[in-house]
């Protein structure tokens, strides 16, 4: 693993020992010049103003200075600014919305999204003829699948883990089959019974169980790192609820397919900066969610599900997250998570406008 103490070294280095990281390789000007101004224009955010002045005043003004137009910083950003690899995708599940996977794919193309999230249980549905022209299809409406959620419950006792690690070679040949190479899953922050390293240990060896299956479908693993500070303080133990942490997690995995689920919501409340980001190489990152914060809140405050759709208050800065993600070359889906509840209550239809506008505003800012 490579740490920001490592000569600036950057990604995560599986299976290797963090002390024994070598020197990080040489970087493109463009490239470099380019993590510069994202540092320069993060610190107008962070820096300039207090976070309880940022956070009750100042989140709207201090987004919009880093927008394209707005200032110097934001027009040297933009004249070197690398072409946006992600890719937009309706994620329902994620919206507290259900629809079947015929009806997801309809309201995606109708409204403006990249792509969408598999259905492995549709795909499981369909015959292997029917698969094959499913893919097609997608592929021919330049709709692409983001990432499957894991579907092993490693949090709990042995005999579940067990259960779900036998299964889980058929549902990754079936989402190999549906063209589906990202699979993801969060870790749980805390716990009453196991102490950090009980746990770290009972992770890194259920999630490489989980990881050499994956791999042998060719599928990435992407891990969810949880950090609002009212859930890992809520059990007797803390456990990995920061970058850095779970960067030492997926060494100690020690597979190469093994990388980071990042959301900017957990990125804010971990009081992390673009710097940050800008340690990991595009590969590192499997898949995010993208969400703003509740105005008027201290970071002792914030609840886990209550945020809001990316930009609606501009408390998170969106503008250094997204332009350290393009910085990086990150190339897979980006979808919204805001576990709102009156996207909850809108209609299925309003409620894909509402994210498609909101995923609109806030890619404007790359």
């Amino acid at each position: 693993m490579d740490r920001d103490s490592c000569g600036g070294s950057r990604g995560i280095r599986r299976g290797h020992c963090p002390q024994t990281t070598g020197p990080c390789g040489s970087r493109e000007n463009g490239r470099l010049g380019l993590r510069v101004q994202l540092l320069a224009a993060e610190d107008i955010v962070t820096n300039a103003l207090s976070r309880r002045q940022f956070l009750s005043t100042g989140a709207a003004a201090g987004a919009t200075a880093l927008l394209p137009g707005n200032g110097l910083a934001g027009a040297q950003v933009r004249a070197e600014n690398p072409t946006r690899k992600f890719y937009t995708v309706l994620s329902l599940g994620r919206l507290g919305l259900q629809a079947s996977f015929p009806e997801s794919r309809r309201l995606a193309s109708q409204h403006g999204f990249e792509g969408l999230d598999p259905d492995p249980h549709y795909f499981a549905s369909l015959s292997s003829g029917d698969l094959e022209r499913l893919v097609a299809e997608l592929r021919t409406k330049n709709l692409r699948l983001g990432a499957a959620g894991l579907p092993v419950d490693f949090r709990k006792d042995e005999a579940l883990f067990s259960d779900g690690l036998k299964k889980l070679p058929g549902t990754a040949d079936l989402l190999r089959r549906a063209g589906v190479t990202r699979v993801s899953t969060w870790v749980l922050c805390c716990s009453d019974e196991l102490t950090y390293l009980q746990n770290f240990r009972q992770h890194s060896c259920r999630l490489r169980q989980c990881a050499a299956i994956l791999a042998d479908c060719g599928q990435t693993l992407g891990l969810e790192y949880v950090a609002p500070r009212t859930l890992w303080r809520s059990q007797r133990h803390p456990f990995v609820h920061t970058l850095s942490e779970m960067k030492e997690l997926i060494v100690a995995i020690g597979a190469n397919n093994v990388g980071v689920q990042l959301d900017s919501w957990h990125w804010f409340n971990a009081e992390e900066r673009g710097s940050d980001l800008l340690t990991l190489r595009g590969s590192d990152v499997v898949t995010v969610d993208l969400n703003d914060a509740p105005l008027g809140l201290s970071l002792d405050r914030y609840q886990d599900d209550h945020r809001e759709l990316p930009a609606a208050t501009g408390v998170i800065p969106l503008a250094v997250f997204l332009r350290s993600l393009a910085a990086i070359g990150y190339d897979g889906p980006v979808q919204a998570e805001p576990f709102n509840a009156t996207v909850r209550a809108m209609p299925l239809e309003q409620a894909c406008v509402a994210t498609a506008s909101a995923m609109k505003m806030a890619l404007s800012m790359v």
